[in-house]
Protein backbone atom coordinates (compact mmCIF):
# COMPACT_ATOMS: atom_id res chain seq x y z
CA UNK A 1 0.00 0.00 0.00
CA UNK A 2 1.32 3.45 -0.89
CA UNK A 3 2.05 5.80 1.98
CA UNK A 4 -0.63 8.28 0.82
CA UNK A 5 -3.28 5.54 0.83
CA UNK A 6 -2.13 4.32 4.24
CA UNK A 7 -2.31 7.83 5.69
CA UNK A 8 -5.86 8.17 4.36
CA UNK A 9 -6.83 4.85 5.99
CA UNK A 10 -5.37 6.03 9.31
CA UNK A 11 -7.26 9.32 9.05
CA UNK A 12 -10.47 7.31 8.65
CA UNK A 13 -9.46 5.03 11.53
CA UNK A 14 -8.77 7.98 13.84
CA UNK A 15 -12.11 9.52 12.86
CA UNK A 16 -13.79 6.23 13.76
CA UNK A 17 -12.02 6.15 17.14
CA UNK A 18 -13.20 9.72 17.81
CA UNK A 19 -16.76 8.82 16.84
CA UNK A 20 -16.72 5.77 19.13
CA UNK A 21 -14.97 7.66 21.97
CA UNK A 22 -12.15 5.07 22.07
CA UNK A 23 -8.71 6.23 23.12
CA UNK A 24 -5.50 4.58 21.88
CA UNK A 25 -1.80 4.55 22.71
CA UNK A 26 1.25 2.75 21.30
CA UNK A 27 4.49 1.26 22.54
CA UNK A 28 6.58 0.84 19.43
CA UNK A 29 9.97 -0.67 18.84
CA UNK A 30 10.86 -1.60 15.25
CA UNK A 31 8.30 0.77 13.71
CA UNK A 32 10.05 3.72 15.34
CA UNK A 33 6.92 5.68 16.22
CA UNK A 34 5.30 5.39 12.79
CA UNK A 35 1.96 4.08 14.14
CA UNK A 36 1.69 6.93 16.63
CA UNK A 37 2.48 9.41 13.87
CA UNK A 38 -0.19 7.92 11.59
CA UNK A 39 -2.83 7.86 14.33
CA UNK A 40 -2.10 11.42 15.42
CA UNK A 41 -1.98 12.97 11.95
CA UNK A 42 -5.75 13.35 11.60
CA UNK A 43 -7.69 16.41 12.68
CA UNK A 44 -8.97 15.96 16.24
CA UNK A 45 -6.58 13.12 17.07
CA UNK A 46 -5.71 14.68 20.43
CA UNK A 47 -9.19 13.60 21.61
CA UNK A 48 -8.22 9.93 21.40
CA UNK A 49 -4.40 9.76 21.24
CA UNK A 50 -2.95 11.01 24.54
CA UNK A 51 0.55 9.68 23.86
CA UNK A 52 2.81 6.77 23.20
CA UNK A 53 6.38 5.57 23.65
CA UNK A 54 9.20 4.44 21.42
CA UNK A 55 11.15 1.71 23.24
CA UNK A 56 13.94 0.30 21.14
CA UNK A 57 15.86 -1.30 24.00
CA UNK A 58 14.70 -4.02 26.37
CA UNK A 59 15.49 -1.74 29.30
CA UNK A 60 13.13 0.96 28.04
CA UNK A 61 10.34 -1.58 27.55
CA UNK A 62 10.81 -2.63 31.18
CA UNK A 63 10.98 1.01 32.41
CA UNK A 64 7.66 1.58 30.63
CA UNK A 65 5.84 -1.27 32.32
CA UNK A 66 6.74 -4.52 30.53
CA UNK A 67 7.48 -7.27 33.05
CA UNK A 68 11.14 -8.30 32.67
CA UNK A 69 10.21 -11.94 33.22
CA UNK A 70 8.08 -11.89 30.03
CA UNK A 71 11.12 -10.81 28.01
CA UNK A 72 13.35 -13.31 29.80
CA UNK A 73 10.93 -16.21 29.36
CA UNK A 74 9.65 -15.61 25.80
CA UNK A 75 12.26 -13.28 24.28
CA UNK A 76 11.80 -9.67 23.30
CA UNK A 77 10.67 -10.68 19.80
CA UNK A 78 7.60 -12.65 20.81
CA UNK A 79 3.83 -12.26 20.72
CA UNK A 80 3.88 -12.45 24.52
CA UNK A 81 6.16 -9.42 24.73
CA UNK A 82 4.06 -7.56 22.13
CA UNK A 83 0.95 -8.22 24.24
CA UNK A 84 2.77 -7.11 27.40
CA UNK A 85 3.81 -3.90 25.62
CA UNK A 86 0.21 -3.28 24.53
CA UNK A 87 -1.11 -3.79 28.04
CA UNK A 88 1.64 -1.67 29.63
CA UNK A 89 1.06 1.29 27.31
CA UNK A 90 -2.74 1.03 27.66
CA UNK A 91 -2.32 1.26 31.44
CA UNK A 92 0.37 3.98 31.28
CA UNK A 93 -1.86 6.30 29.25
CA UNK A 94 -5.18 4.99 30.60
CA UNK A 95 -6.53 4.29 27.11
CA UNK A 96 -9.13 1.87 25.80
CA UNK A 97 -6.68 0.36 23.31
CA UNK A 98 -2.96 -0.27 23.59
CA UNK A 99 -0.70 -1.37 20.76
CA UNK A 100 2.65 -3.12 21.21
CA UNK A 101 5.06 -3.75 18.35
CA UNK A 102 8.37 -5.60 18.52
CA UNK A 103 10.45 -7.31 15.90
CA UNK A 104 13.51 -7.28 13.74
CA UNK A 105 13.90 -5.71 10.34
CA UNK A 106 16.92 -6.04 8.13
CA UNK A 107 19.45 -7.81 10.34
CA UNK A 108 19.90 -9.93 13.43
CA UNK A 109 19.91 -7.83 16.59
CA UNK A 110 23.27 -8.42 18.34
CA UNK A 111 21.70 -7.60 21.73
CA UNK A 112 18.95 -10.21 21.22
CA UNK A 113 20.15 -13.34 19.42
CA UNK A 114 16.57 -14.66 19.14
CA UNK A 115 15.81 -12.03 16.49
CA UNK A 116 14.69 -13.19 13.06
CA UNK A 117 14.89 -10.45 10.43
CA UNK A 118 11.54 -9.92 8.78
CA UNK A 119 9.47 -11.12 11.76
CA UNK A 120 7.39 -8.64 13.71
CA UNK A 121 5.05 -9.36 16.60
CA UNK A 122 2.05 -7.14 17.23
CA UNK A 123 -0.12 -7.04 20.33
CA UNK A 124 -3.36 -5.13 20.72
CA UNK A 125 -5.00 -4.81 24.12
CA UNK A 126 -8.58 -3.59 23.72
CA UNK A 127 -10.09 -2.87 27.12
CA UNK A 128 -8.12 -5.64 28.80
CA UNK A 129 -8.60 -8.26 26.06
CA UNK A 130 -5.27 -8.82 24.31
CA UNK A 131 -4.81 -10.30 20.84
CA UNK A 132 -1.56 -10.81 19.01
CA UNK A 133 -0.15 -11.73 15.63
CA UNK A 134 3.22 -12.63 14.23
CA UNK A 135 3.83 -10.98 10.87
CA UNK A 136 6.27 -12.29 8.28
CA UNK A 137 7.32 -9.33 6.17
CA UNK A 138 8.26 -9.16 2.52
CA UNK A 139 11.90 -8.84 1.58
CA UNK A 140 11.74 -5.09 1.07
CA UNK A 141 13.58 -1.99 2.27
CA UNK A 142 13.08 -1.09 5.93
CA UNK A 143 10.63 1.77 5.31
CA UNK A 144 8.48 -0.47 3.13
CA UNK A 145 8.47 -3.10 5.88
CA UNK A 146 7.38 -0.47 8.41
CA UNK A 147 4.55 0.58 6.11
CA UNK A 148 3.59 -3.09 5.71
CA UNK A 149 3.36 -3.46 9.51
CA UNK A 150 1.33 -0.23 9.75
CA UNK A 151 -1.14 -1.55 7.20
CA UNK A 152 -1.62 -4.78 9.14
CA UNK A 153 -2.06 -2.90 12.42
CA UNK A 154 -4.73 -0.67 10.90
CA UNK A 155 -6.66 -3.79 9.87
CA UNK A 156 -6.27 -5.37 13.33
CA UNK A 157 -7.47 -2.24 15.13
CA UNK A 158 -10.57 -2.18 12.93
CA UNK A 159 -11.28 -5.78 13.97
CA UNK A 160 -11.36 -4.87 17.66
CA UNK A 161 -13.28 -1.60 17.58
Amino acid sequence: MKSEELLKEYHLLTASLIEKHLSISCMESCTGGLIGMLLSDAEGASEVVPGGVFTYSNEEKIKNGVDATVIEKFGVYSVETAEAMATAVRKKFDTDIGIGITGSMGRIDPANPDSKPGEVCVGIDCQGKPISRKLILSDAPRLDQRLEVASEIEKLIRQVI
